[in-house]
C-alpha cells in the first residue's frame, strides 16, 4: 500500500473521524508523518479542553507503521508498551510530528542482526498551535528479524 493511500483510509476511519483526528501528511518515503486533531464539541472533556483518549490516539500507529514499512518484510514490528504524560490543557487544534531518522532505522538492523528482539522507545510531542507542548507521548516499538531471515 502507498502512503497517501494509507492516508486517506485513517482520514476517513470513523474513530479519528469521530475524533476529529487528520493525517495530514505522510510522506513517500514513510519517514515523516503529521497528525492533527481539531477541536470539536464532541471531542472536548468536562472541562472544555481535548479528551485525554484523543490525545494518545492521535499518536497510536504512527511509529510501528512507518518503521514497520521502511525495515521492510524481513521484520515484525509491533507496539510493546506506552505513556503519556498530560503537560499543559490542549485546545484548539494540536498536532504531532513523526520522523523515522536513518540512525534509529541502523540501530534496529544492527540489534536484531542475530534474531534477538529489540524494543526501543520513540517519543513524539502533541504541541498547540503557539508550539507549547499539551502533551508527551512514548511509544515502545518491538522489532525482530521474521524466523526465515534469523
Amino acid at each position: 500500500m502507498k502512503p497517501s493511500t494509507l492516508r486517506l483510509i485513517f482520514n476517513c476511519w470513523p474513530p479519528f473521524v469521530a475524533s476529529g483526528i487528520h493525517v495530514t501528511r505522510f510522506s513517500a518515503d514513510w519517514r515523516h508523518v503529521r497528525v492533527e486533531m481539531r477541536m470539536r464539541p464532541w471531542n472536548r472533556n468536562y472541562v472544555g479542553t481535548h479528551f485525554g483518549g484523543n490525545l494518545f490516539a492521535m499518536t497510536d500507529p504512527f511509529w510501528m507503521i512507518p518503521i514497520k514499512e521502511c525495515l521492510g518484510r524481513d521484520y515484525i514490528v509491533w507496539d510493546k508498551a506506552a505513556e503519556i504524560e498530560f503537560v499543559k490543557p490542549g485546545k484548539g487544534t494540536v498536532h504531532a510530528e513523526f520522523n523515522v531518522e536513518d540512525s534509529a532505522l541502523d540501530e534496529i538492523r544492527a540489534a536484531t542482526a542475530g534474531g534477538e528482539k529489540f524494543l526501543k522507545w520513540f517519543p513524539v510531542d502533541i504541541v498547540d498551535g503557539r508550539g507549547e507542548v499539551v502533551a508527551r507521548v512514548r511509544k515502545q516499538i518491538y522489532v525482530r528479524l521474521k524466523p526465515a531471515r534469523r
